[in-house]
């Protein structure tokens, strides 16, 4: 890169990041100068404004019991969540184990129910085929046994014609 395309990449990058800069705090700053304008406006005999508001308390003077809080004192009065934390990292962990062996049971038996239903189905589905197969066989020997007699008969009328010939008989 030449130094002459390398200033003005620079220059390029240094207007976008100012247009940038002026994009991101422009309004921000647009507003508070406005703002300042509207103050220096008003005129000082404005007496400054009276709120009744109580003063503000902390959240502690809110809740006071939340300073009390602590992770030992969470739960302590529900039985069942004390059993479970009173219960040592082995027991949580065979129990762990336990529920896993569980629902890889029940997977199991879902996956053989769903296995014996595919093979029920596909046997059905083999002996409809079979049945298929068999009434195309009967149809098929029916079709050729159909044309050998529709050839015989043919070569018996052909016979009968050719002797109705014979006899004078001169067609249609």
């Amino acid at each position: 890169m030449s130094r002459r395309s390398g200033n003005c990449l620079r220059c390029c990058l240094v207007i976008f990041a100012v247009v940038s800069a002026l994009c991101v705090s422009g309004p921000a700053l647009y507003f508070k100068f406005k703002k300042g304008l509207k103050l220096k406006g008003i005129s000082a005999s404005c007496p400054p404004c009276v709120c009744g508001c109580a003063p503000p308390q902390s959240l502690f003077q809110i809740v006071p019991g939340l300073a009390n809080l602590s992770v030992t004192d969470c739960g302590k009065d529900d039985p069942d969540l004390k059993e479970e934390m009173e219960k040592q990292f082995v027991d949580l962990l065979s129990e762990e184990l336990k529920l896993e062996e569980t629902v890889d049971e029940d997977h199991t038996h879902h996956m053989n129910i769903t296995l014996g239903e595919a093979k029920r189905l596909a046997s059905q589905y083999q002996k409809e085929a079979e049945k298929c197969i068999a009434a195309t066989e009967t149809c098929e020997g029916s079709r050729e046994l159909a044309v050998v007699l529709l050839t015989k008969e043919k070569k018996v009328t052909s016979l009968w014609e050719q002797r109705a010939r014979q006899h004078g008989w001169e067609g249609e």
